[in-house]
């Protein structure tokens, strides 16, 4: 590459669906004869050449440029290429000192940008009826079985009380969340994610009975309101899970129970919201993952997409109450027309408005538009990287992460890097304590959190010993330091922090342990957020990787005048590493466990920031 090469690429007016672009290239005349120079545009699986046209020379470099136009897009990748006495020749972005990148090809969005306040932030997930009661005792409802000490474990699996999975209730409510606000803002916590809060029957809420109503366990649109309020005056955003896959059996909707005053599509097909539904050509309905109390919602049903997504729907209902953004249940089974429609709504009532999507597999790949198109969604759980960091700290496993880096570095826009979920743990995986200090998981699984033994007996009698908890929190202490300042937000499940345990994806959602807390590992994560607060250009800046062997892990972050060198230890052992030259006499040293530049403590870690 030749690095005397520049370009510009200057908008010059937006359209509906897409963009007028001035592209100009400078190329030194020195080498000899120029010719054949053009724009070549990767859009998906195709690529794209737009011959640039010879304007003039200038101080020994040959001008070329042109008007393009490129539709909406969430990123281009693009490159330049030119004939130089008959001999071909491209120009790619390059760092020399990326191990991961050799030529990178440059990117492009059009159309498609993420909001400023959903880059680079710290993230706390509730799990709502586990997290704080506040308030009068709960009433009295059918099929729900309260518990009667905060201590107790969850149930697992059916009740005994009445045979039903996920009927026993805690009480976490709304004004729990207000109550303990000043605590989750010592984190540096800038985004509340909520579980779902609307009407249903079970604790978890995923099967929805109701998308207009609070459910009374939670407290009423009065105090959400609230809440949105309480947060956004201490500069918090909230963001609400949306289910708009599958309702619940026990819904105004499918009303299998007769529970609802309505006529519901389990009962007729002249129900008002059969069409809601998918079903075969027997008329037979779907079910998610075989569930017969999660019946699948049809995305490109008009009836069903006009109820979330209309004028006066849903989403606006739920943006008046204040919420800023959606996270998107199972958005891998919506339809891309029906996610833009969400896209709309979401814009149409704020348009700095974030939608994160729960997609497990990278979705760049897919034959989808998710992302990709710049009409779907911002961003999505990070569940690949996660993985494969777990990986390496557990299993040394260098290759997973170097293929999963390049892969993020290569397909994903930028500014949807920057608004990834990098979570300590969620809902649906094993505890992150767990995962570190225990040794019931295996590398042969398909993800680091599967445990090998689901028995439910044997997941209630696991105990983690203390000098396996000791072990593993110094392991989960240096992988949470590199989530500090890997690109995305960095997302607490709630009661990580303060070193909650849980194999499994319903012991993983106990009660909050307000008078069980580990302090030091509470006061190590209000540190990570205070750095997060300081170093305000992590939210934008660029991502490099120096070096990644079985030891440890080094990369940049850099944005203008500002960078910084992280480098963090996997191993139980004393570290040395080189201090490139650039990073002596640094301006600000974060350490972890005693380290310092150039020597990394055991399970330590040290960012140099120039």
């Amino acid at each position: 590459m030749d690095n005397k090469v520049s370009f510009s690429i200057k908008l010059l007016d937006e359209k509906k669906y897409g963009n007028n672009y001035k592209v100009r290239i400078k190329i030194p005349t020195c080498d000899g004869w120029i010719d054949h120079v053009g724009m070549n545009v990767l859009d998906g699986n195709q690529e794209k050449f737009f011959p640039l046209n010879f304007v003039k020379n200038e101080d020994g470099y040959a001008i070329f440029e042109s008007d393009i136009f490129l539709n909406t897009r969430a990123s281009y990748s693009y490159y330049f290429s030119y004939v130089i006495n008959g001999v071909k020749k491209e120009y790619k972005k390059k760092h020399d000192d990326d191990i991961l990148i050799d030529n990178e090809y440059f990117k492009l969005p059009v159309q498609f940008h993420v909001p400023d306040w959903a880059k680079g932030k710290m993230i706390y997930h509730i799990f709502v009826d586990r997290f704080y009661h506040e308030g009068e005792e709960l009433p009295k409802l059918p099929n729900r079985v309260i518990h009667e000490d905060w201590e107790e474990l969850p149930v697992l699996g059916p009740h005994p009380q009445n045979g039903l999975w996920n009927c026993d209730f805690y009480g976490g409510n709304l004004k729990g969340i207000i109550d303990r606000l000043d605590y989750i803002q010592s984190l540096g916590v800038d985004i509340l994610y909520l579980s779902p809060i609307m009407e249903s029957s079970s604790t978890h809420r995923y099967d929805t009975g109701n998308y207009l109503e609070i459910d009374p366990y939670v407290g009423s649109k009065k105090d959400f309101i609230k809440l949105c309020h309480e947060a956004h005056l201490r500069g918090m955003k909230v963001i609400l899970d949306a289910v708009f896959n599958h309702t619940g059996n026990d819904s105004i909707y499918y009303n299998e129970f007769d529970h609802y005053d309505s006529l519901g599509a389990y009962q007729s097909k002249e129900s008002p919201y059969y069409s809601y539904y998918k079903t075969d050509e027997n008329g037979n309905f779907s079910f998610w993952w075989g569930n017969t109390n999660l019946p699948v919602c049809d995305s490109s049903s008009n009836s069903w997409k006009e109820f979330i997504t209309g004028e006066g729907g849903v989403i606006d209902q739920w943006f008046q109450m204040g919420i800023d953004g959606l996270r998107l249940d199972v958005a891998d089974e919506l339809s891309d027309e029906y996610i833009e429609a969400i896209r709309d709504a979401v814009h149409r009532n704020k348009k700095n408005g974030f939608i994160l999507g729960e997609v497990w597999e990278n979705p760049m790949k897919m034959n989808r538009g998710y992302i990709s198109s710049g009409r779907g969604m911002d961003s999505v759980m990070n569940y690949s990287l996660m993985d494969a960091l777990i990986r390496y700290y557990k299993y040394t496993d260098v290759h997973k992460l170097k293929n999963v880096l390049s892969s993020i570095i290569y397909d994903y826009p930028d500014d949807t890097i920057q608004s990834f979920m990098n979570f300590t743990s969620t809902h649906d995986i094993s505890r992150a304590i767990d995962i570190f200090a225990s040794d019931v998981f295996s590398p042969y699984n398909k993800w680091a959190w599967d445990v090998d033994n689901e028995n439910h007996q044997f997941l209630k009698n696991h105990k983690i010993s203390h000098e396996d908890y000791l072990k593993g929190k110094a392991i989960y202490k240096s992988y949470l330091f590199a989530l500090t300042f890997l690109p995305g937000n960095l997302s607490i499940f709630y009661g990580d922090e303060v070193g909650m345990e849980g194999l499994g994806n319903l012991l993983n959602r106990s009660s909050f342990p307000w008078t069980r807390m580990d302090t030091d590992l509470l006061e190590y994560f209000r540190f990570l957020g205070k750095i997060r607060k300081e170093e305000p250009f992590l939210e934008k800046a660029d991502f490099r990787v120096r070096e990644l062997n079985p030891n440890y892990f080094m990369f940049e972050r850099i944005l203008n005048k500002d960078k910084a060198l992280i480098t963090v230890n996997r191993t139980n052992q004393n570290g040395h590493f080189i201090v490139p030259p650039e990073y002596e006499g640094a301006d600000k040293v974060y350490t972890l466990k005693k380290s310092k530049p150039s020597e990394l403590a055991p399970y330590g870690a040290v960012a140099i920031k120039k």
